[in-house]
């Protein structure tokens, strides 16, 4: 699979090349403590390893492709305190890499010096390229590992083109593959199973946070985590699309919206369920949740590979537009912006909001989110609805579709 991986990236870069990929390092949060460590997602699509400090490096020649892993050399002290990391031979079967090909970190430097001399150029040729996946950058960024190596590169390799391989890492993991879709299932089966211990435990009077920990206990029990900060937001708080400090108490008649999901091994699902606090939707309430219900559903029967996420968007925007305009609250198509404004969707997979081309349309095999909402602060609604789904050639494949959503499922489940 990942062997797999690496040959379709080399159909892509230059030939000539060399491409290095980071796993990166957990980053100090204290004196004596780092962060979690997560891992780089392109560097764990490449290779399958989990692992700090590890370096892929693939070389295009004029005829032949090589990759290599760089890894640290077990250390007996340090395994004594923070557990043995892999061995050169599990990192070559994890990585589909032969083992000839899986190096100490420590001589990545020479290596590579090696590679650029004028005694390898018979066996991959004179490289004028590196790519290296150098993602944007805020003001208030660190540096990561990729911008520092290019400035070395830049200043050491003055020949060198340096060049960005986010783009083409991004369409690769835009399309997935069967194991891909088969991880994102188990995060929804958990996701289900939160969601459902939420509605069980669901009344007025509670906190947000409480549900919140009701969620995350199932999440525990399947030692998994939660792969965005959980959305429990009661009442007017669902207006507010990244409301997440779930710390208000849960009035009567009112709607909460829990928009969660589950990191599966770095797969991850996003789901969004709106769900009245007593177990019965209002008049108003059920009016407002049918539009949003049906834009989704509608959304996911026309959702098809060679639409643009343009198109997309346009076409649940519609729906919505037309059901507000039913529902009293607009009578312009433009004045939809101050109850929905957002996209109706994004690419999923390693990441939440994963990579992809969003400039480009939408691909066989794409795994995307379809969330309409409506959002009506003054009459204190805030409904979203969001499910996960796989575009293929016969439409999409809803993999959330067991997450009841209906009026009468709700308020069914509820009532039990």
């Amino acid at each position: 699979m990942f062997e797999q991986r690496r040959q379709n990236y080399f159909k892509e870069v230059k030939d000539l090349s060399i491409s290095f990929l980071f796993s990166g390092v957990a980053p100090q949060k204290s004196n004596d403590q780092n962060y979690h460590f997560s891992v780089n997602r392109s560097f764990f699509y490449l290779t399958g390893i989990k692992q700090q400090n590890v370096v892929l490096m693939m070389v295009k020649g004029n005829e032949k492709t090589d990759s290599y892993i760089f890894i640290e050399k077990i250390d007996p002290v340090k395994a004594l305190w923070d557990g043995a990391g892999l061995t050169f031979e599990e990192a070559s079967q994890k990585a589909e890499v032969p083992l000839e090909r899986i190096k100490d970190i420590t001589e990545l430097e020479g290596f590579l010096n090696g590679l650029l001399s004028t005694n390898r150029r018979a066996v991959y040729g004179m490289i004028s390229a590196v790519y290296l996946d150098l993602e944007r950058q805020s003001e208030i960024s660190l540096p990561t590992k990729a911008h520092l190596f290019a400035d070395q590169l830049k200043a050491k390799y003055q020949y060198l083109n340096i060049k960005t391989n986010q783009l083409i890492l991004a369409e690769l993991r835009t399309v997935k593959d069967n194991y891909e879709i088969e991880q994102v299932k188990k995060a929804v089966d958990i996701t289900k199973t939160g969601i459902e211990r939420i509605m069980s435990h669901m009344k007025p009077g509670l906190f947000e946070y409480e549900l919140q920990a009701e969620y995350n206990y199932v999440l525990n029990r399947h030692r998994t985590t939660p792969s965005f900060d959980t959305i429990a937001a009661s009442g007017k708080n669902a207006t507010v699309l990244h409301y997440i400090d779930n710390d208000s108490k849960i009035p009567d008649e009112s709607l909460v919206l829990f928009d969660l999901g589950v990191d599966y091994d770095y797969y991850c699902s996003d789901v969004t369920r709106t769900i009245p606090a007593n177990g019965k939707f209002s008049k108003r309430q059920k009016e407002v949740y049918e539009v949003v219900l049906e834009a989704n559903k509608k959304s996911i029967e026309w959702l098809k590979p060679g639409v643009t996420i343009k198109e997309f968007n346009d076409y649940g925007k519609q729906i919505l537009i037309e059901g507000a305009k039913k529902l009293g609250l607009i009578k312009k198509d433009s004045e939809i912006s101050k109850y929905y404004y957002h996209s109706l969707g994004h690419y999923l997979g390693l990441d939440v909001h994963d990579v992809g081309n969003y400039a480009k349309p939408i691909p066989e095999g794409a795994l995307i989110t379809v969330e309409p909402g409506l959002y009506i602060a003054e009459e204190g609604i805030g409904i979203r609805i969001e499910d996960d789904v796989v575009v293929t050639k016969s439409g999409a494949i809803n993999l959330t579709q067991s997450i009841i959503k209906e009026v009468k499922d709700i308020e069914a489940f509820m009532k039990k």
